[in-house]
């Protein structure tokens, strides 16, 4: 050993002199000349050219041609914007093809100010691309991720056009304040104000510019994020220009038809007298109030399907016109979308309109980068109000309409429940309606129009500056601006049965018609800059990080009801009446100020360390409390780059990752909780000053000592690929622990000006365990097999709230009766009911329950702990084919464990006479509750009998699509395609769908079964 080290060190010594003389002359360089393209082959103009080890560089010309001199076999490193870098010999003639950097996502990664490969991650991050081939009707960025990612649960408010949704990543950390996740938009953190009439505020973005979505899950990766973070963190890219690409242009559009699935079983016309009839006879008032009567006295019976008659065929549209290219230093990506999209319940729809530019140039050879994009977004909703609610309860032995004396006069010719009697008004117009009874679901879509206009504006500008001379600094700033305002009118016709007084001798509210407007405008402006140090030293590479953020926040709100008359009426023809009967207004705003930091260690590209630290400083804290410390760690063990592992080719990847951090939590609590506060007093409460009189003030509940949120994250995992990462596999194990939990509770009389303030109590955490997997069977030129699994457990509980034993959630069954509460020991939002005690048939028995605490009474410390809304586990599944030019796809979802309180059914329950005909009005029932023979009581309201196991699988989307590359022998690729949408549910819950936002059914507008055909073009 000791005598060939002796022999070949002289003569490696001796090499690397000559090497290093020989490199020093000009006679031993050639002329490279070469071209730079793209996957399709078109040039890249400003492509940057460097000789590697040496200063030597140069650009590729508008052609995507260069020239240059180098050592024969030198190593030439071609860079460009979007791009993965390409790495290839010197020789004469060179031809290089970048790909992509899009392509490539999965190698690459956005993270919190900056990018990073994914074999250097450390924390648990999870980066995707839209599913260009499956997918049903996408009005909202959130309906891309439902059912893809690992420990993120999607949940869609319901099935309204345009409709909101709730993203939980992890299970909520919270009870009072927020359990949203952070969304940034191109480096642009977005607010959680939402917009006026903007049921979803991820409506801003149009789902076809979305270039790709990062999820952030533990804090290692959530941290620097700080204070907005302990939600996790959904960062989303819009797509942008490629350099020296000819202008493209692109359609995507689509049509689409939604149905109904299914409705509420509640009895028919002919049921419904059968059972009136039954219950109170012939003779009775009740029958007599069955049908209608014309103008002649008799009595006529109608078989309406009130569900039917509020439902349709809903068609909707989408259309997104795309405009990509680059000048010589300047891609650009410009463009246009039109989603015209009809709901299925009749005068319901969302209309937007966006537009979005991004430009992104580099200057100074490539030193100097710039990001810039805007976002425009124009929506007009229109909402259909408790029409649903109504269509199952209304008679149906009432027709929509008749020509009646009395219908045509006050109602506008709809059939309404109307008093027997009659109350002259001032004017001289009989008031007839009975604002007891149910409304007409047809008329009330008709008579009130409840509509929105919002807009919101977003636009950032991202600079990047490699210093010249020393580019391993890089000087980075963003600032952006996010600004929105949205205006909501309703309007009541004169016709439309409505009323608040409790006098019914008085007018109703919309006498003369009711207008109302709210107004919300919100202003977010942000900056922040960071300087980014990144040096390779031998084995050791660096990755430094230091940053200051400034964010400010602020919204103004102006509600006004008006008295007015909208349209021309037969009750009240001509009158003018224009008063604000009720005005709301406030302003308010907060800052936010951080400093940050973050680094990256890699040794010998096997061991990895980073550690982040972010100080953030709130407005919403008093001033002992404002700044919050948020410091997180995590390791990483690429294990297939040790010795023993690395010519074992059947394995691709092999990483430990190990973290920790504190996040902090502010959001969801209001921005003056801790100073003293008073509120305007309602009109008639005043004092007497001689000549003028001034209103009086109530004062606000005060926390002078709130303090953050925190929440410590644990995290495990393990990263696995096998050939060639044919085979992928992801899994980690969690552990948040929040503390000092914000929350509204009571506190002793004369404590406080109320009693109910925000206050830091208790603890709760989520642990849990998620799976990923990626399968690629078959992977051929012809044939493409695909499929992806994803799983998640997570357990949530209370483990200290220092309140009352019970701790009302504020979700309230009717008037006065909450069934969940939080407590101790316990998940967050548990049921809360009474324990159901049934006969030997298995029959519910009316109103009689199990003394739980055995003292021979009922009482409240009978109820129990009964389940909770959030699943325990949580699955998505997904398939894809693709044939030459065909592809076929599915995807599934399930969801296991959760609970279901059925409101439905139980505002249904009482079929006793005192029940069914009250109050001069009658209320249809369901078909399967009247043997049930229940009556109303407090404790049958709060029984285990309406908690229902909604454990769902759902089949999502099935899409059948053909590409074709030559469209008419004319230079023009697409891809045409069918899908079905919200196929099947396989689920014992009895309601018309399980999946409930939070647990309680409330008549939520079904989600409809739509079938999309659409079309992409490009040319």
């Amino acid at each position: 050993m000791m005598k060939q080290v002796t022999i070949k060190l002289p003569f490696r010594m001796f090499a690397l002199i000559v090497g290093l003389f020989l490199s020093m002359g000009a006679f031993a360089q050639i002329d490279v000349k070469g071209h730079v393209k793209d996957a399709t082959g078109e040039p890249i103009i400003g492509a940057t050219i460097r000789v590697v080890g040496t200063q030597t560089a140069t650009v590729s010309d508008f052609d995507g041609n260069f020239g240059l001199k180098a050592n024969p076999g030198a190593d030439l490193s071609v860079t460009y914007v979007g791009y993965q870098t390409a790495t290839v010999k010197a020789a004469p003639n060179v031809v290089v093809t970048l790909q992509d950097d899009a392509a490539l996502l999965e190698n690459v990664v956005v993270i919190g100010y900056g990018r990073a490969k994914k074999s250097d991650l450390t924390g648990s991050v999870t980066a995707i691309k839209p599913d260009d081939m499956n997918h049903g009707l996408q009005t909202n960025a959130q309906d891309m991720l439902q059912g893809k990612i690992a420990g993120v649960q999607v949940t869609s408010n319901d099935g309204a056009p345009g409709g909101g949704a709730t993203i939980r990543i992890r299970g909520g950390s919270s009870l009072n304040a927020s359990n949203d996740p952070l969304i940034v938009i191109d480096g642009l953190a977005m607010d959680n104000f939402g917009v006026q009439g903007l049921a979803n505020p991820l409506s801003m973005v149009n789902p076809n510019d979305i270039e790709s979505f990062t999820v952030l899950k533990d804090a290692s990766a959530t941290a620097i994020y700080g204070s907005r973070a302990s939600n996790g963190v959904i960062i989303i890219t819009t797509k942008k220009g490629k350099t020296g690409q000819k202008p493209q242009i692109s359609y995507n559009g689509n049509v689409s038809v939604s149905v109904k699935k299914n409705t509420v079983d509640v009895m028919d016309g002919p049921q419904f007298t059968q059972f009136v009839k039954d219950l109170y006879g012939e003779a009775s008032d009740a029958y007599r109030a069955l049908g209608w009567y014309d103008d002649e006295g008799n009595q006529h019976f109608a078989n309406t399907d009130w569900q039917d008659e509020i439902y349709q065929t809903a068609v909707s549209t989408d259309h997104n016109l795309t405009i990509t290219g680059g000048l010589k230093n300047m891609p650009y990506r410009v463009s246009l979308g039109a989603t015209v999209n009809n709901g299925i319940v009749k005068t319901s729809s969302f209309n937007r309109y966006t537009a979005s530019v991004n430009l992104s140039p580099t200057l100074l050879n490539d030193h100097l980068k710039f990001n810039i994009n805007g976002k425009g977004m124009f929506a007009e909703n229109r909402y259909p109000g408790d029409a649903i609610g109504n269509a199952v309860r209304m008679d149906p032995t009432k027709p929509v309409t008749a020509n009646t004396a009395i219908y045509n006069k006050y109602f506008g010719g709809y059939a309404q429940w109307y008093k027997s009697g009659t109350v002259e008004g001032e004017d001289g117009w009989s008031y007839l309606p009975n604002t007891n009874g149910t409304r007409n679901p047809v008329a009330a879509l008709s008579n009130k129009e409840d509509k929105a206009y919002s807009r919101t504006l977003v636009g950032n500008i991202e600079v990047d500056y490699a210093i010249h001379g020393f580019e391993d600094l890089h000087i980075h700033a963003n600032g952006g601006m996010d600004l929105s305002s949205g205006n909501q009118y309703t309007t009541y016709s004169p016709y439309e049965v409505n009323s608040t007084s409790s006098d019914e001798n008085a007018k109703p509210i919309n006498y003369y018609g009711y207008y109302g407007k709210q107004i919300k405008k919100t202003y977010n402006l942000s900056f922040n800059a960071y300087a980014q140090y990144i040096k390779e030293l031998g084995i050791n590479h660096f990755d430094i990080m230091a940053g200051y953020e400034w964010q400010h926040f602020h919204q103004d709100y102006d509600k006004t009801w008006l008295q007015t008359v909208p349209m021309s009426n037969t009750i009240n023809p001509g009158a003018v009446f224009n008063e604000p009967t009720t005005e709301t207004n406030y302003k308010a705003e907060y800052y936010l100020v951080s400093f940050f930091g973050r680094l990256n260690y890699t040794l010998a590209d096997r061991y990895l360390l980073t550690f982040t630290l972010r100080d953030d400083g709130s407005s919403r804290f008093p001033k002992d409390n404002r700044w919050g410390l948020f410091p997180s760690a995590a390791f990483a063990w690429k294990i297939n780059e040790e010795g023993f592992l690395k010519n074992a080719s059947w394995l691709s990847d092999a990483k430990l990752r190990l973290g920790w951090g504190i996040t902090g939590q502010q959001e969801g609590i209001n921005y003056y909780d801790y100073i003293p506060t008073y509120t305007p007093n309602l009109s008639g409460a005043y004092y007497d000053l001689g000549l003028n009189s001034g209103s009086t003030y109530r004062p606000d509940g005060y926390n002078k000592d709130l303090t953050w949120e925190k929440t410590t994250t644990y995290n495990a995992g393990i990263d696995l690929g096998f050939a060639n990462n044919r085979i992928t596999l992801a899994v980690d194990w969690y552990y948040r622990k929040t503390t000092d939990l914000l929350n509204n509770v009571y506190v002793s009389a004369g404590s406080n000006f109320k009693n109910k303030q925000m206050t830091n109590i208790g603890s709760l955490h989520n642990t849990g365990i998620e799976f990923a997997t990626t399968v690629r069977p078959i992977q051929t030129n012809d044939l493409r097999w695909e499929l992806n699994y994803n799983f998640t457990y997570n357990h949530n509980e209370i483990d200290e709230l220092n309140a009352a034993d019970n701790a009302p959630t504020g979700d309230n069954i009717d008037a006065s009766n909450q069934i969940k509460v939080n407590k101790e020991g316990k998940a967050a939002d548990s049921f809360y009911p009474y324990m159901q005690v049934y006969d030997q048939q298995g029959m519910p028995i009316f109103n009689l329950f199990v003394d739980r605490d055995g003292n021979g009474t009922l009482g409240s410390n009978d109820r129990y702990y009964y389940y909770k809304p959030t699943p325990d586990v949580t699955m998505g599944f997904g398939n894809k084919v693709i044939y030459k030019s065909w592809d076929f796809s599915f995807s599934m979802r399930a969801s296991l464990g959760n609970y279901v309180f059925n409101n439905i059914s139980r505002g249904f329950m009482d079929t006793s006479k005192g029940s069914v005909y009250q109050n001069e009005f009658l209320e249809n029932r369901m078909v399967d509750l009247v043997p049930l023979k229940f009556q109303d009581a407090t404790e049958q309201r709060l029984s285990d009998y309406w908690i229902e196991n909604a454990s769902f699988l759902k089949l999502d989307n099935i899409t059948l699509g053909y590409s074709f590359s030559h469209l008419f022998d004319a230079n023009i690729s697409g891809r045409v395609y069918g899908t079905v949408q919200n196929v099947w549910t396989w689920t014992k819950y009895s309601g018309l769908d399980p999946e409930i936002n939070g647990g309680i059914d409330n008549n939520m507008y079904p989600r409809p079964f739509t079938t999309v055909l659409g079309l992409n073009l490009n040319f």
